[in-house]
Parts: C-alpha cells; structure tokens; sequence
C-alpha cells in the first residue's frame, strides 16, 4: 500500500481548479465558524450606464481599440487578492462572454477593497499585453481602478 504525503494531496488538489476560476469558497470563516458559500453560479449583472460603459466580454474582445482609454464596468466579484504589489486584484464578472475563450473574466487593479459576491461598479485605464513576470501576464485588465457608487 502506498501513502501520499499531505503535500502531494495538496498539489493535486490544487490542481484539479482551472487558473481563471475562483478557488471554492471555504465553509469556515474567521475562528472556524461555519458561513454560508457565496453562489458565484449563473452570474448576471446589468451592465453599467454611461458613456464609457461596456460589458466584461467587450473589454476582452474590443481590447485593442479600448486601450489606454477610460471605461465603466459593473460585475460580480468572484475572486480578491488584497495588496499585492501594492494594490488590491478583483477578478469580474458579468455573466457576458465565455469561459472557453476567456472572455467571461477582467482583472482590476485597484486600492478599493471588496469582497467576493460583491457587486461593484469600477472605473479605470484599459492596458493589453501586461507582463507583471513570474507568470503573470494579461492580455486585457483594468488599472488603478476606483469603486463608483
């Protein structure tokens, strides 16, 4: 009989999640007390009004003709990594676009804080082709975002 070691368990755990989906809400928070999973199934968001307003799909497949210009996005956060880099990182999503082509997800930097489930409207710069190195690279995000009520 042979035994796995608990890190072996853990990479192989680890694996079994697609990079761009957000990792299973745990069912213990703080102090170990049960919480309700957040349901990030089924997402739809009505797409923010304005002038520069446009959906998660169109900032990925309209990207070159929206770089570097300023544009409004209202999604539900579906994963959030406080200061990294000197900035908080909330992946959207609004229900727009597809998964297989990854369309249907936007990184945006920001100092604004939120938490999974939530649903915000942002406000940023559009960039393509971000290589922040060790592996993270972008082909579309929004930066130094800020949270419009």
């Amino acid at each position: 009989m042979r035994f796995m070691s608990a890190s072996c368990l853990l990479i192989l755990t680890a694996g079994a999640f697609a990079a761009d989906s957000p990792a299973p809400a745990s069912p213990h928070g703080a102090g170990g007390k049960m919480v309700s999973p957040i349901d990030l199934g089924n997402i739809k968001v009505a797409k923010a009004v304005g002038a520069n307003a446009r959906t998660v799909e169109e900032l990925v497949t309209k990207r070159t003709e929206l770089k570097d210009k300023p544009v409004l996005v209202r999604g539900k956060v579906v994963k959030f990594n406080p200061e990294i880099m000197g900035k908080n990182w909330v992946h959207l999503r609004d229900g727009s676009g597809s998964a297989a082509d990854g369309s249907n997800d936007i990184l945006v930097t920001t100092m604004a804080t939120a938490k999974v489930g939530d649903v915000v409207t942002v406000e940023g710069t559009v960039r393509t082709d971000k290589d922040f190195g060790a592996g993270y690279s972008y082909r579309v995000l929004i930066e130094d975002a800020t949270f419009k009520p």
